[in-house]
């Protein structure tokens, strides 16, 4: 059973098939209505989907308590990660510096798996630059800073004993990498890790969850390794327009059926900055062409 609708439950939707596992939508259940939904149609498992950590938490202590299993961290963690102090608290004494709240302070967010064996992997750290535009990597880290972050962030994952997924948020002051805060689960910006590294982070939320070990990216350590990785661009566009040339870097994530959904994602990578920057402009320009010519039939129409 899969929480939410549309972009917030569509790349559970789509791990799940990779994996062969049947699911159903929430068809708009939430909370116990879910739940309840999930019992009736016999699932054995509910998937939050992209829910923020309150929700998550409502949903499994509703799966408890119905005897459901809950694709996330456990209750403890969930619950620390609803509020700042708490999670803060358990950074400090894993040894992790903390950094600032300020919101004037630049900040990185950097998914990390982690399985039931005590081994972690941190990804591609990103940034959000505007409202619906986020980068990876972010331009602001030396390769050093990368490398340390990934330690940071392996050292906070294992001391915590994370199953699964999260992303961890850093705050970056005068040079100074500190924690911030923790989100479970799925954002909704996984696909820039994913096509920088080869993972599909939603397929290995769902292994790592039940017990597999955790595998390393396909194309190598790209996120913290020697060098820097290729470069991904995440725009959230309006999905007015419905139409993209695709090609070579280019990725549109858009729920089915078309029409239910007010927004995509289009994603774009290159080898670097450069081949990013190119493929970002093509797409977009298509799209906007697309839109034009949309908003030009229904001017007809009317």
């Amino acid at each position: 059973m899969l929480a939410g609708s549309g972009l917030a439950a569509l790349r559970a939707g789509q791990a799940c098939t990779e994996l062969e596992l049947a699911w159903h939508g929430s068809d708009g259940a939430v909370d116990d209505a879910l739940v309840e939904r999930a019992q009736r149609l016999g699932c054995d498992v509910l998937h939050p989907g992209e829910a923020g950590a309150g929700v998550q938490l409502c949903l499994a202590r509703a799966c408890a308590r119905a005897g459901l299993a809950f694709i996330g961290p456990r209750e403890s963690h969930i619950v620390a990660m609803c509020d700042a102090d708490p999670v803060r608290q358990l950074m400090r004494e894993a040894g992790v510096p903390l950094g600032e709240l300020s919101v004037q302070a630049p900040r990185v967010h950097l998914p990390v798996l982690a399985d039931c064996r005590g081994q972690a992997l941190a990804l591609v750290e990103h940034e959000l630059l505007a409202e619906g535009f986020a980068m990876a990597p972010s331009e602001r880290l030396t390769p050093e800073q990368r490398a340390y972050l990934g330690q940071l962030a392996v050292q906070g994952a294992r001391s915590l004993g994370l199953v699964g997924l999260a992303t961890l948020s850093f705050s970056l002051a005068e040079n100074r990498l500190g924690f911030v805060g923790m989100r479970p689960g799925l954002t909704g910006y996984e696909g820039l890790a994913e096509v920088l590294t080869g993972l599909d982070l939603a397929v290995e939320q769902i292994r790592l969850v039940a017990g597999e070990r955790l595998r390393r990216p396909r194309v190598g350590h790209m996120g913290h390794g020697p060098g820097r990785p290729g470069q991904a661009r995440w725009h959230l566009l309006p999905s007015t327009a419905g139409l993209l040339g695709g090609g070579p870097g280019v990725r549109l994530d858009r729920a089915s059926p078309v029409g239910d959904e007010a927004n995509v994602r289009l994603l774009v990578w290159g080898r670097d900055g450069a081949e990013a920057s190119r493929r970002e402009r093509r797409a977009l320009a298509e799209w906007q062409v697309a839109s034009a010519i949309v908003r030009g039939q229904v001017g007809e129409g009317g």
